[in-house]
C-alpha cells in the first residue's frame, strides 16, 4: 500500500483514489464461512473491500496469520490485498483467546505504516480497533471503526453465558473516543453507544451490504415436498440466541407448515450437535418433530435457492446488531418476519416487506406468519417490496458509496483542523 494517490476532496463527501487499510484481526475475507469464528464480518470485509476498489481505491486488508504456510500478502482481486499479520501462533486461535496478541498487531500494523502509510484505516471489530488505535495514534493517521457488535449488547442478552474478555466493553468505549469516527450499521447501535458516552455526532450510519446479484427472485428453487403446503426458513447459525427454539414453538400453531433450519454443523455431524438435539426435543414436546428439519451448514450458492423455495422466512433472534439474513430473503423477494430489535428495526419496513414481533414471542411469530400464509397475495406484495427496498438501499455498490463518503467527511475535517493550526 502507498500513499503516492492523488487524494482529493471535493465537497467533503467524495474522496477518490485512496489507499484504504481494512483491518479485520479474526475475519479474514479469504476464511471459509461456517466456522465457529467465520461469518457475516468476513463476507461484510470482503465485499466493501471489493466494492472500495470498484470505486477506484486501493485497498489492503490486514488480518491475523492463522497458519503457517499463508503467504504474506495475497490478491484477492484487483485492487484489493490481504496482508496476513504475524500476532500470536499461526494457528486457529478463538476470537475471544486474541486479545493478548493485539499490542503484537498494532506494533507490527505500525511498522508496516511508517514506510507505507495509508490515507485512512477502517478497524472491524473491537479488538482490530484496539490495535489499529495503537498504531494510528502515533502516525497521526485517520481511523474510523465498525464494530459489528457490542460488549454491552452481548453482555445484556448472555449474562453469564457470555465469554468475552472481561475488558471488552472498557476497551469498546476507548476505540469509540478514540477514533476520528466510529460507522454503526444501524440506528438502534447509535442509541446503544450513546449510553456507553460516544456523543452521537461521533457516528454515522451506514448500513450492511447484500450481494443483490447472487440473491436475487429469479434462479434455482430447492425442492419441497409437494405434500406439505408451506415451508418456513431460518437461516443462520445454531445458537440459542437465534430464536430457532421460538420458530419451533410457533410452528405449533401453524397447522400445514413445516420449519426448515439451515445452517450449523455439517449434515453428518448434526446428530451430535447440542443446539440440535434441544431444538429437536423442543419440537417433540410441542408435537411438531415430523415438521421441523434440519439441512445443516449449506455451501453459500446454495442459499439463495433454499430462500426462494420458502412462503415466509423468520428472523427470531433475541437480539441483531445488524442482521444479514432478512436483506437475503428480501433480496429473493421473500416475506420476512422478524423480531423488532438491532438491525432488524431498521432492515425491515413493517408491514410493507414483512412484519416485526417482540422477541421471545412465540404467539406472536405464529400470528405474523399465519397472517401472511393465508394471503398469497399479501406475501407476493412484501416480497416484491422487500427486493425493491433492498436495491434501493442494500446493494455493495450503495454501500461503498455511503462508506467512502464518511471517509471523505472525516479528511475533510482534519485538513481543516491542519489549515487552521
Amino acid at each position: 500500500m502507498t500513499s503516492t494517490s492523488t487524494t482529493s476532496l471535493d465537497d467533503g463527501t467524495r474522496a477518490a483514489d485512496l489507499a484504504i487499510a481494512l483491518v479485520s484481526e479474526h475475519a479474514s475475507p479469504l476464511a471459509a464461512l461456517g466456522g465457529v469464528d467465520a461469518g457475516g464480518q468476513n463476507v461484510h470485509v470482503a465485499h466493501l473491500a471489493a466494492a472500495l476498489a470498484d470505486r477506484g481505491h486501493r485497498v489492503t486488508v490486514f488480518t491475523r496469520r492463522d497458519t503457517p504456510d499463508l503467504p504474506d500478502r495475497v490478491p484477492l482481486r484487483p485492487g484489493v490485498e490481504v496482508h496476513h499479520v504475524p500476532a500470536g501462533p499461526p494457528e486457529p486461535v478463538p476470537k475471544d483467546e486474541l486479545p493478548p496478541y493485539m499490542p503484537a498487531f498494532g506494533r507490527y500494523m505500525a511498522r508496516e505504516w511508517r514506510i507505507r502509510p495509508p490515507d485512512v484505516v477502517h478497524s472491524h471489530f473491537w479488538m482490530s480497533g484496539v490495535a489499529s488505535l495503537q498504531a494510528a495514534r502515533g502516525l497521526r493517521l485517520p481511523l474510523l471503526h465498525t464494530y459489528h457488535a457490542l460488549g454491552t449488547v452481548k453482555r445484556r442478552h448472555q449474562q453469564q453465558a457470555d465469554t468475552s474478555p472481561p475488558e471488552r466493553i472498557a476497551c469498546e468505549r476507548e476505540v469509540g473516543m478514540g477514533c476520528d469516527r466510529v460507522i454503526a450499521t444501524c440506528h438502534d447501535e447509535v442509541l446503544e453507544l450513546a449510553r456507553m458516552r460516544i456523543p452521537p455526532d461521533k457516528v454515522a450510519v451506514v448500513p450492511c451490504g447484500v450481494d443483490t446479484g447472487l440473491f436475487r427472485p429469479e434462479g434455482p428453487v430447492a425442492d419441497r415436498d409437494p405434500a406439505v403446503r408451506h415451508r418456513l426458513l431460518q437461516l443462520g447459525r445454531l445458537v440459542p440466541r437465534k430464536g430457532a427454539a421460538v420458530s419451533v414453538e410457533a410452528l405449533s400453531r401453524l397447522p400445514g407448515a413445516e420449519l426448515l433450519i439451515v445452517g450449523g454443523p455439517p449434515p453428518h455431524l448434526l446428530d451430535a450437535d447440542p443446539e440440535v438435539r434441544r431444538l429437536r426435543e423442543l419440537a417433540r414436546a410441542a408435537g411438531v418433530a415430523d415438521r421441523v428439519r434440519f439441512t445443516g451448514g449449506v455451501a453459500g450458492e446454495d442459499v439463495p435457492p433454499l430462500l426462494r423455495s420458502a412462503d415466509v422466512v423468520l428472523c427470531p433472534g433475541d437480539y441483531e446488531p445488524f442482521g444479514i439474513v432478512p436483506l437475503e430473503a428480501m433480496a429473493c423477494g421473500r416475506p420476512v418476519v422478524a423480531s423488532a430489535v438491532g438491525g432488524q428495526l431498521d432492515t425491515v419496513d413493517d408491514p410493507v416487506t414483512g412484519r416485526l414481533v417482540p422477541p421471545g414471542d412465540p404467539e406472536a411469530l405464529a400470528a405474523a406468519v399465519g397472517e401472511l400464509l393465508a394471503d398469497p397475495r399479501r406475501r407476493a406484495a412484501c416480497g416484491e417490496a422487500g427486493r425493491r427496498r433492498v436495491l434501493s438501499r442494500y446493494g455493495w455498490a450503495r454501500v461503498a458509496a455511503a462508506t467512502e463518503a464518511v471517509y471523505g467527511a472525516v479528511l475533510t475535517a482534519r485538513t481543516a483542523v491542519t489549515e487552521v493550526v
